[in-house]
Parts: structure tokens; sequence; C-alpha cells
């Protein structure tokens, strides 16, 4: 059977500031972020099986990346752990904001690796991640393509 590509599309409100950056994004600041995430698969052929027809269940992909990214990054402000941001997360945190410290510089690039990487946990065997697109304003966005890593 042939194997099809699925698209579901998510967004989601967040913060970020890029650490030692020569240009505006140094400064805190936020977006308006698309992600688009595209798995492949081969349709269930099993008509006795209530997702016959379906790669994957579109809500069942919406679980996954809803609990994994959109509900983590929406409305938080992300900085790396391993810059002198530390001192402005700690005070954010203590006002009740929703901070996140990551290991890596959070341009899209970067997040967009993560992602992948977490939504890669929770796929079923038979489903592959096939591609992500983070776009961060109407211009700009990063890419991940399974068939690049």
């Amino acid at each position: 059977m042939s194997k099809i590509r699925i698209t579901k599309q998510f967004s989601f409100e967040t913060g970020h500031a890029l650490y030692g950056y020569d240009g505006k994004c140094k400064n805190v600041h936020g977006h308006s972020y698309k992600l688009s995430v595209t798995v492949i698969g081969t349709p269930i052929n099993d008509s006795s099986n209530v997702k016959f027809g379906m790669v994957i269940d579109f809500s069942d992909l919406k679980k996954i990346v809803k609990s994994e990214i959109v509900d983590v990054f929406d409305h938080a402000t992300v900085f790396n752990k391993n810059t002198p941001h530390v001192e402005l997360a700690k005070e954010l945190k203590d006002r009740d904001h929703n901070v996140l410290l990551v290991n890596y510089q959070p341009t899209s690039e970067m997040m967009v690796i993560d992602f992948a990487e977490k939504i890669k946990k929770y796929l079923p065997e038979t489903i592959q991640l096939h591609s992500l697109k983070l776009q961060e304003t109407d211009t700009s966005f990063a890419e991940w393509y399974a068939s690049d890593n």
C-alpha cells in the first residue's frame, strides 16, 4: 500500500531572548509561532479497526504535539540555561511567570530540533516523523526533515 504523509498545524505564543546575539533579538521579545507537523505511514488496512484508512488519527497526533510542545511552550519565556539569563529567569519565576530553561540557544532552528526529538518519542512504531516547519514570522521559518538527519 502507498505511503501517505499527513500534516497537522499548531500555533502558540512564546517569548525568548538570544544571549550574545548582535541584533535586536538579544532583547526579550515574542513570536506567534506556527508549527506544521508531518508524519508518514501506510493507512491502516484492517476494516475492523476503528482507524481504518488512517495513517494516524489527527486527534492522536494532536494529543502528542499539544502535550509535548504547545502546552509547554505556549505563553512561556524561553532562555538558554547556560547564560546569564538564568538570573532574569529566576526573577520572572519568582513573580509567577512561566519560564523554560533549555540547554540550547532558543532560535527557531534549535527549537525545531528539540521538537522533533520530543515528538518522535511518542509516535507509534508504524509512523515516522517526516518533517517539521516552525514559522516564527510570516516570512521566516525553520524546517527539519527526517531525510536530512
